[in-house]
């Protein structure tokens, strides 16, 4: 708004809030001003000072605020505490529930110009739009966030989880440089730039766990699965806590004591973040059973990828849930389980598609291929091969692109086409040239724990 916007809006405020109160212009600028200032403030010819404003707001009974702004005294902090009880929903109840919420209040925020609100409200639409698997939607809010709070200056560790969000989003799409790329970028900058911020760093560790697996870099993974873990014990389970801070919130709103409602509302809100940490420590506990079957623990492997299994189910977090149910049913195989494996299997392939779990919709297909080839039934194994084959090809999923052309064509070797069989296995050299590597460059800068 231009300064003659904002002289005008302002003495146009001032003379309703005087005519609603049926004050004359002497009443109001008595002891300290003249009429004369008053009709020249309410014809929008001069903007009054701070300590003009605050006389008018105490004559008019107003708080300086919104006297200033035209925004009601309490809506700022009514609209953080309502931004709270909508992440606890998220976390709770669910993403179709949380998403009408959030969607109130960025309409809200829009209308009263409060860009930290909207930004919270854009996230909060893009973690339930990824939750439901809406990936593009969830996309553009997080793209939309970055942007709004990047305007409002607000620096890089309060612009992470509007990063991490579109990494995500990409990733999820299948499109896994270009999240490994995010992650990666932001991960230095916060390193080299020394804005050591435990819950952003944990944040953006965890998230590169998925990606870094799914392209062959399982060093890597590793690596920032460690990071993750030494990270997360700053997080804790901070559900009570939240919920007092935000009672007290709403006691202290309920008096007037704005600042310290705020700074209540401010706790709990940064709590009820951490609660969706319980998604990236699941992802932990995902990569540690992956190790551990790696490493031919399988017993061990299936404990931590239960646990994984339970923590993103008590979050409803259902693209997650089927992208771990896919390689707990690749250790229950190993184990002997098989039958259990193929229920699981199929339990999932519908929550995952090309353009949702790409890498694991294929993880899915390659296994039933090979429960379908154990049973002898060449003709489903060739079907759920090629289906794999072309989910992977999408991804660029290079490491597990040649592991099942290798299947493939000694499938089709064994049922005698030997032709079709060197075209599957050439395809599978071709993605082959550095094993367990990626084109990824030089490892992200690290925080010093």
């Amino acid at each position: 708004m231009g300064d003659r916007d904002d002289r005008v809006a302002i003495g146009r405020r001032v003379q309703r809030l005087r005519a609603e109160r049926g004050m004359t212009q002497r009443q109001l600028a008595e002891p300290a001003y003249t009429p004369a200032y008053i009709s020249t403030l309410e014809a929008g010819r001069v903007r009054p000072s701070d300590e003009a404003l605050r006389h008018l707001a105490e004559r008019l009974g107003v708080g300086y605020e919104e006297l200033a702004t035209g925004r009601p005294a309490r809506l700022a902090t009514d609209l953080r505490l309502r931004l709270t009880e909508a992440r606890r929903t998220l976390a709770t109840d669910g993403a179709e529930q949380a998403a009408g919420q959030y969607t109130e209040l960025l309409a809200e925020a829009e209308t009263h110009e409060l860009p930290e609100e909207r930004a919270a409200a854009l996230l909060g639409l893009g973690e339930c739009a990824v939750e439901t698997g809406e990936l593009t939607s969830g996309r553009q809010y997080f793209e939309r966030a970055e942007q709004c709070l990047t305007d409002a200056g607000a620096p890089l560790p309060a612009r992470v989880p509007a990063l991490r969000g579109r990494a995500l989003a990409h990733y999820l799409a299948g499109e896994l440089r270009y999240a490994v790329y995010l992650l990666e970028t932001t991960l230095d900058e916060l390193n080299r730039g020394g804005l050591h911020d435990p819950d952003a760093l944990l944040l953006l560790y965890a998230s590169a766990i998925g990606p870094y697996m799914d392209m062959g870099a399982h060093a890597r993974a590793a690596q920032a699965a460690e990071l993750a873990l030494s990270l997360a014990p700053s997080a804790g389970d901070p559900a009570l806590v939240a919920r007092m801070h935000r009672s007290v919130a709403r006691t202290l709103l309920a008096e007037g004591r704005l600042a310290e409602a705020d700074a209540s509302i401010a706790k709990a809100a940064e709590l009820y973040r951490t609660l969706q940490l319980r998604t990236e420590l699941a992802n932990c506990h995902w990569m540690r059973g992956y190790v551990c079957a790696q490493n031919g623990e399988l017993r061990r492997a299936e404990e931590e990828m239960r646990e994984a299994l339970g923590m993103l189910s008590a979050t409803r977090a259902a693209l997650y849930s089927s992208q771990v149910a896919v390689e707990l049913a690749d250790v229950l195989h190993r184990r002997g389980k098989s039958e259990e494996a193929a229920e699981l299997l199929h339990g999932v392939l519908d929550d995952l598609s090309s353009e949702r779990g790409a890498v694991h919709s294929a993880g899915a297909h390659r296994l039933l291929g090979i429960i379908a080839e154990d049973g002898r039934d060449t003709e489903a194994a060739e079907e759920h091969y090629v289906r794999a084959l072309s989910l992977l090809e999408r991804a660029g999923a290079a490491g597990d692109l040649a592991d099942l052309c290798r299947l493939l064509g000694d499938l089709l070797r064994r049922t005698g086409r030997v032709e079709a069989a060197l075209d599957a296995y050439r395809t599978g050299l071709g993605h082959r040239t550095a094993p367990g590597t990626t084109t990824l460059g030089p490892a992200p800068a690290q925080p010093p724990l």
